[in-house]
């Protein structure tokens, strides 16, 4: 089955609350996900991902907007007529029935027949690693092993868009890693267009063609990680995605394409510029932890002093929190040596990395 293409045209989704009243889940939601592609709706609890998958889905009925398969109206099908594939937060297994039943499901509603039914579970739980556990039921899994049955009842039915909601957050921190690698693995042999809902950046960055930042029911910002990463649109997605500094700053003069800014008693040059901005304007300043240089002793030309505050070893990297005027800034330096760790209090100078700093309008997150 060739790949479709997913367009989510202007959807919203108003719900009743006791409390609050009438609130959106989702407003004007826009998304067009390509044939093949593996989109992630990445956001906090309470933004909207989740309402915006299941109306993909058809699991809940837009109150506005339109959601198309391929150029076909899907706005009003339910479910059952959408041939989606869908992996819930909490794999939804039947205990009562044993893997090879629990993945035949959706093929014996489908009335498919028994050689039929055969061949594809085995095929598909051979695909997932499990195949010789077709007689075993959900109780005798682990976590990982449901989560690959739950995988495997999703794409057995050969779906037109696979579906996951929040597929992995019951799984340990090793065995996510494992399991995002093999979801995502399996969905480029596979071909199949995805919609992925998480809250976790580390996992969406991990996965994802394309992510969706939502917040309060909107998409806020749409690209690749790298996008999102480097090139924020915003304070919020800023600090969504990855760890940041963010300093206010103020635009001293622009030539070309790189403008001097007046931040933490110094001036430095920053390239990522916002459309619009002029001499005079309040700016903030998008610092990574990792392109920050920092070096022993008393600030250099160019550079910045600082006072180590803090320093956590973790193995690979050592994360510094620094004192640099009013300013706390997090820093991380990776495969420091037993002699290139800096001590609490010491005196050190800080350098950004013009190609590094983003910048965005306004003084304060």
């Amino acid at each position: 089955m060739d790949a479709i293409a997913v367009q989510v045209d202007g959807v919203s989704k108003r719900f009743a609350h006791r409390v609050k009243g009438e609130i959106y889940a989702a407003r004007d939601v826009k998304l067009d996900v390509g044939p093949g592609e593996f989109l992630t709706l990445l956001g906090p609890s309470g933004c909207g991902k989740t309402t915006t998958l299941r109306m993909i889905a058809g699991f809940e009925v837009p109150d506005a907007g339109r959601i198309r398969f391929d150029g076909q109206d899907v706005t009003a099908l339910p479910a059952n007529q959408r041939n989606i594939g869908f992996v819930f937060q909490n794999y939804a297994l039947f205990p009562h029935l044993s893997v090879f039943e629990n993945v035949a499901y959706g093929l014996h509603v489908r009335a498919a027949t028994t050689d039929t039914i055969r061949r594809s579970v085995g095929e598909v739980l051979a695909l997932v690693g499990l195949a010789g556990y077709e007689q075993q039921f959900s109780g005798q899994l682990s976590g990982g092993e449901q989560q690959r049955v739950a995988l495997a009842r999703a794409i057995v039915i050969h779906p037109r868009v696979l579906l996951f909601d929040e597929p992995l957050s019951n799984l340990d921190a090793k065995l996510r890693v494992q399991m995002r690698r093999e979801i995502r693995d399996l969905q480029r042999r596979l071909g199949i267009t995805t919609v992925y809902v998480t809250h976790d950046q580390e996992e969406a960055m991990a996965v994802s063609d394309r992510i969706a930042v939502m917040n309060q029911g909107s998409v806020v910002q749409i690209g690749t990680a790298e996008d999102l990463y480097h090139r924020p649109a915003s304070p919020f997605v800023a600090q969504f995605v990855g760890r940041v500094n963010l300093v206010g700053g103020r635009v001293v003069e622009i030539a070309g394409d790189t403008a001097r800014i007046e931040m933490l008693g110094s001036v430095i040059a920053a390239k990522a510029l916002p459309e619009g901005i002029a001499p005079g304007d309040a700016v903030q300043l998008v610092l990574r932890p990792e392109a920050i240089e920092v070096v022993r002793g008393d600030a250099a030309t160019g550079r910045l002093q600082a006072t180590v505050v803090s320093r956590t070893f973790l193995g690979e990297k050592i994360e510094y929190v620094l004192r640099c005027g009013d300013a706390t800034l997090q820093i991380v330096r990776y495969n420091a040596g037993p002699g290139e760790v800096i001590a609490e209090g010491a005196t050190v100078s800080v350098r950004l990395v013009e190609d590094a700093v983003a910048v965005l309008p306004g003084s304060s997150p």
